[in-house]
């Protein structure tokens, strides 16, 4: 029999409706069993745990993501893999991040949620939920996980969690993988793609990194942005590292005043990451005049990353590396566990 930890932090999949006045509460562990009794009498064992109080994911932070990473990791020789629910608003940060904090990750954790409560008729919890399960105790003749990654299930699609973003507020389909392809789609049966899966390496110990510098920012440009935008944002105390979010394949305004305030900046050691706003394509530095200042300042191309996962490869980074900005920068540059496509 397989084992598998179910560990519930919070969210919408989370919540039930009080029989008395009709408005949604958090479900207590027992309760929720109820909702879905299948879960924990079929072929796979499945255990519960529950953060006390449940947190809404917009309170999501840094040191949520090392408590969930360290009670996956003090219980990974006991699991053939572990599932998380988690408020969509936030999932994909949380997710990307435990990517980066999992070196070797030869076990599969699951994220998943849902846009309708698990107590309400119509609600895409269930079958969230189920399946996650299914894939994190799946394994390949030789006893080893078919899906050895973090990733995100919603809507019958697995997605890479560090290649994932939430897309929409209303549809079931909240998730989307824009630059790589879903690990697993489920109808019927389970389809898994193992050309698209990141394998870990047997041979090497899985080791836990949470470190965190939260001292990065996110600078999104628009047309109009003022000069004394940048340089605020740019001369926030103690800033280590910025995700400049631009147009297209990496363009910005060819204004002197942003090429002067950006290499300022960098000089002072200051890592800056060009990031496209577009969700589809990859940043392409020098491709254009106007990512020509960009270059010269300086600042680093962020290839098809995601907002999530360089925010949070960039704290890990930070974190891990408080003294090296030259390895922070080449290790940006490189695929540390599948988050970026480099031709």
């Amino acid at each position: 029999m397989k084992h598998v930890l179910l560990i519930m932090t919070g969210g919408t999949i989370s919540m039930v409706q009080n029989s008395k006045t009709g408005a949604l509460q958090p479900a207590d562990s027992e309760l929720f069993r109820t909702y879905v009794p299948e879960l924990f009498r079929g072929e796979i064992q499945v255990e519960l745990m529950s953060f006390k109080p449940f947190i809404d994911s917009s309170d999501m932070n840094p040191e949520i993501w090392s408590r969930l990473a360290h009670l996956i990791y003090d219980n990974i020789e006991k699991y053939d893999g572990f599932v998380v629910t988690h408020g969509t608003d936030t999932m994909a940060y949380t997710a990307s991040a435990l990517s980066f904090m999992f070196e070797n990750l030869k076990k599969p954790v699951i994220f998943t949620g849902a846009q309708l409560p698990i107590g309400v008729l119509r609600s895409d919890a269930r079958e969230n939920l189920v399946t996650s399960v299914e894939i994190a105790a799946e394994q390949d003749e030789e006893g080893n996980a078919v899906v050895p990654e973090v990733c995100i299930f919603f809507d019958a699609k697995l997605y890479r969690a560090n290649r994932t973003t939430k897309k929409n507020s209303e549809w079931f389909s909240a998730f989307k993988s824009y630059n790589y392809n879903p690990l697993a789609i489920a109808g019927v049966h389970i389809t898994y793609y193992p050309q698209h899966i990141n394998y870990c390496d047997l041979d090497r110990p899985m080791r836990l990194r949470t470190k965190i510098d939260q001292r990065v920012v996110v600078l999104y440009l628009f047309p109009g942005i003022t000069q004394q935008t940048v340089k605020a944002t740019l001369n926030i105390p103690d800033l280590q590292a910025v995700v400049l979010e631009t147009y297209g394949s990496g363009n910005a305004p060819r204004e002197k005043w942003l090429y002067e305030a950006l290499k300022e900046a960098t000089d002072k050691g200051i890592i800056v990451v060009n990031k496209t706003q577009c969700p589809v394509g990859s940043v392409d530095m020098g491709r254009y005049e106007t990512s020509l200042n960009l270059l010269e300042a300086g600042v680093l191309g962020g290839y098809d990353i995601t907002t999530e996962a360089l925010l949070a490869k960039m704290m890990y980074l930070l974190g891990e590396n408080p003294d090296d900005k030259e390895k922070v920068k080449q290790l940006l540059m490189k695929s540390l566990c599948g988050e970026i496509t480099i031709e």
